[in-house]
């Protein structure tokens, strides 16, 4: 991504016909541009956050389109620069000839066409909003659920952060204690032990942990979880994701080998997307019929690898055959598996979950739709989803790896803070790495920053 300071415009809205378009430009001083583009009257200018109706003019003064303008102030902007937006109608060549106009328009200020994400980059540099609300907005454009969009939203709004920054605020406290007991050890005054530092830390850690573990239903949200069907032919795989997804997405035939390749849907459940892969059914290659079988066969074997939770399906009326064992044996031991007894409508069982020391085992009929609440509530659970009425923050990986990097440095500076004042330079410095930690979510604060809360806020030079 460029980092120069040309102004950049870009068309805002998705590719395609619609009712309605947008071309936005965004950078400094775009007064020059906006009467180039729009048709005013004599004298007459954009008032800042207004919309104006207007026409939208080529150079020789030739009408490209009707709309509405709309001038943003800087820094009262989305980028925190000056901002033009210019809403005509949605068709796809009229808001290319429409951007084209505003690139030639805005030749000489040295406007470009913006990269992916390049506004929202803009609006995290000029302070517009910290990192983690910039990674929200593209995770509001890409929810899959409503639940994600909620927790989306909760991000953008600045909740997620506030978090963090209120974390790394309490981190910067006890650094003060310790530092402050490091630079004056001739003082008669146990710093530590005065302002209880040992049990803010326990709370601090506690609160990094729930704040963990609501960011972890979070990244549920936003990433899902791959589920795999497998199993030998005519189990009743296909017949299983019509009934999770209700609708017929799978060909259902009573001749085996019918699927022969991945189908993927996706479903929702309590607002978890959940990727469901029906595969080609699994039996040796020499029982395939033909090449195009034994690739599909092959296929499965890597979704299967992939997988996040493998439904090994088998068929309640004859129970498990060499087949099948011969399934168990190559499955890889990374992914949970739960058995699936499916056709108990035929063989006389009745709904049931029964976890065992090794494995999970469910009966359902995937014709007649019974047993299908016990694998939603069972796959819930093994991705680990709680419904909680906390709020949820639709996190990232990123956010996970640096949260729990974060809580293990914590975890050595309790054990360092329990050794009193012989390792008070171990615990200053494992609190700095949990701030860096931390600070890396939001992408803010630095070592400089930390000196200049340490001089403001103590008394040093007393």
């Amino acid at each position: 991504m460029l980092h120069d300071s040309l102004p950049i415009a870009a068309i805002a809205t998705a590719q395609g016909r619609g009712g309605i378009g947008v071309v936005r430009v965004s950078g400094k001083n775009l007064g020059a541009l906006i009467p180039a583009v729009c048709r005013l009257a004599p004298g007459a200018s954009l008032q800042p956050r207004h919309a104006t109706y207007l026409d939208f003019v080529q150079a020789d003064g030739t009408l490209i389109d009707r709309g509405i303008a709309i001038y943003f102030k800087a820094p009262h902007s989305y980028t925190g620069e000056d901002v033009l937006e210019l809403q005509g109608h949605g068709g796809t060549v009229v808001l290319q000839m429409l951007l084209q106009r505003c690139l030639e328009a805005g030749k000489e200020l040295g406007l470009r066409l913006a990269e992916p994400g390049e506004f929202t980059h803009r609006a995290f540099l000029n302070g517009k909003m910290d990192l983690a609300q910039a990674e929200a907005v593209a995770d509001l454009i890409e929810a899959s659920t409503e639940a994600a969009a909620k927790s989306a939203s909760q991000s953008l709004s600045g909740a997620f952060s506030e978090k963090i920054h209120g974390l790394v605020e309490r981190v910067i406290q006890l650094r003060m204690l310790v530092e402050a007991t490091l630079d004056f050890p001739e003082e008669e005054i146990d710093f530590l032990e005065k302002s209880n530092a040992r049990g803010q830390l326990q709370q601090i850690r506690a609160d990094l942990t729930a704040v963990f573990d609501q960011a972890a239903q979070g990244a549920l949200l936003r990433e899902g979880i791959n589920v795999v069907l497998a199993g030998q032919p005519n189990v009743g795989k296909s017949s299983l994701l019509n009934a999770l997804a209700g609708a017929d997405i799978a060909i259902v035939t009573p001749i085996a080998g019918t699927t022969r390749d991945k189908v993927t849907q996706t479903i929702q459940i309590n607002g978890v997307p959940v990727n469901i892969i029906d595969t080609a059914g699994i039996r040796e290659p020499s029982e395939a019929t033909d090449e195009v079988e034994r690739i599909g066969i092959e296929r499965t074997w890597q979704a299967v690898e992939n997988a996040d939770v493998i439904l090994h399906m088998l068929d309640a009326t004859r129970g498990p055959t060499r087949g099948d064992e011969a399934i168990v044996d190559k499955l890889p031991g990374g992914a949970p598996v739960i058995r699936l007894w499916n056709k108990i409508d035929l063989s006389g069982h009745r709904p049931a979950i029964d976890r065992l020391s090794d494995s999970t085992h469910i009966y359902l009929s995937a014709t007649d739709k019974v047993g299908l609440d016990l694998l939603r509530t069972e796959l819930l659970r093994i991705a680990g989803w709680q419904q909680t009425a906390e709020s949820v923050y639709l996190a990232r990986e990123r956010h996970l790896i640096a949260l729990k990097a974060a809580r293990e440095h914590l975890e050595v500076a309790a054990e360092l803070a329990a050794r009193n004042d012989e390792a008070l330079d171990l615990f200053a410095e494992e609190l700095r790495l949990a701030q860096e930690r931390l600070n890396s979510i939001t992408g803010e604060f630095t070592s400089d920053d930390l000196l200049g809360v340490i001089f403001s806020r103590f008394c040093i030079g007393k």
